[in-house]
C-alpha cells in the first residue's frame, strides 16, 4: 500500500521505534530525502547521509592502514578503525566521534539509492545493518539506519518501473520493512504554502497551477502520452521551478516567453512544462 508523505512519516518513526530498519522506496524526486531530514528533526538527531550508488565494493571492508597517528581512531566505548577520507569510513569516523561527543542524542544514518549499488555493495552493507558491526567496529545504540531505493519491476505495483537499479535478493528485502512513498498534491500543498521568514516555501504561481492541475505534481512515464517526454514532472523539479521563477523576476525576465519556457520544458518536460510556461 502506497502512503503519503505525512503517512510514510509516521510509519517510519514506528518502525524505528520498533527497532526494525526501514526502506523508503519511492520515484526519483518524490521527497524521500525531505521526508528522512523531517524525520531527523521531529526525533532531534543528527542525520548522516551516504549515497550508496558512489559506493565501489571494498569501500567498507578492505581494510587500509593509518598513514599518521592522527590517521587511527580509537574509541573508548565502540572499538578502533582508520579513518580513511574516502567512502563509508569517514562516515563512520565522524558518526562514532559524534555519538562518543553526544551519547544522549539519536542518529540517523541515512543509505540513499540503496539499490542503485551493485549487488557486493548491497551485501556488504546488509550485514552492517543487520550485525551492526563491521571489523572491530560497533555501531552505537543510539544509531538508526533508514534505506531508501528507486523502484524496480520486480516490486509489486511497479511493473512497468525503467529504473536503472540491482535489485536486492530475497534474503535483504525479508529484513527490512518497505514502505512505499506516493506524491499527495494536498500535502504537498499544504507544506508549499507554508511561510518561511515571511515567503511561501514555493513561489506562489507553482502552488496556483497545481491547486489547478493537481495531478501535474508528479507524473509517472507508464503508457500514457507523456511517455514520449524523457522529462517528468516531480516535486524535487517543481522546486527548482519555483526556485527558477524567483530568479526570473529578480533579473526582470518573465517576460522573454523563450527563456521561460525553455527553463519550464528543461525542469517538467515537454508536456507540462508547455503547459506551465503558458499558464
Amino acid at each position: 500500500m502506497a502512503l503519503t508523505y505525512q503517512a510514510c512519516l509516521q510509519a517510519t518513526n514506528v518502525v524505528i521505534a520498533s527497532g526494525s530498519v526501514p526502506t523508503i522506496v519511492g520515484e526519483a524526486g518524490i521527497g524521500k530525502s525531505a521526508l528522512v531530514a523531517d524525520l531527523a528533526r521531529q526525533r532531534h538527531a543528527k542525520l548522516f547521509t551516504t549515497v550508496v550508488s558512489l559506493v565501489e565494493k571494498g569501500d567498507l571492508v578492505i581494510p587500509v592502514p593509518p598513514l599518521t597517528s592522527d590517521s587511527f581512531v580509537q574509541t573508548e566505548k565502540y572499538g578502533s578503525l582508520a579513518d580513511v577520507q574516502f567512502g563509508y569510513s569517514h562516515t563512520l569516523v565522524a558518526m562514532i566521534r559524534y555519538a562518543e561527543a553526544h551519547p544522549d542524542q539519536e542518529i540517523v544514518w541515512f543509505l540513499d539509492e540503496f539499490n542503485r549499488g551493485t549487488q557486493a555493495v548491497q551485501s556488504e552493507l546488509m550485514n552492517l545493518v543487520l550485525q551492526r558491526q563491521i571489523n572491530t567496529l560497533t555501531l552505537p545504540e543510539q544509531v538508526h539506519l533508514i534505506l531508501a531505493e528507486n523502484p524496480d519491476a520486480t516490486m509489486a505495483g511497479f511493473e512497468q518501473s525503467r529504473y536503472g537499479v540491482t535489485p536486492g535478493d530475497a534474503a535483504i528485502a525479508d529484513r527490512t520493512t518497505r514502505l512505499v512513498l506516493t506524491a499527495d498534491a494536498t500535502t504537498w500543498l499544504a507544506w508549499a504554502t507554508q511561510t518561511s521568514a515571511g515567503q511561501p516555501r514555493i513561489h506562489p504561481l507553482v502552488t496556483a497551477y497545481l491547486a489547478e492541475n493537481p495531478a501535474d505534481l508528479h507524473v509517472v512515464a507508464t503508457t500514457n502520452a507523456m511517455a514520449d517526454d524523457d522529462l517528468q514532472p516531480t516535486p524535487r523539479a517543481w522546486e527548482r521551478v519555483s526556485q527558477a521563477l524567483h530568479e526570473l523576476e529578480q533579473q526582470r525576465l518573465l517576460s522573454q516567453t523563450a527563456v521561460v519556457a525553455a527553463i519550464m520544458q528543461g525542469n517538467l518536460g515537454m508536456t507540462v512544462g508547455t503547459a506551465f510556461a503558458g499558464y
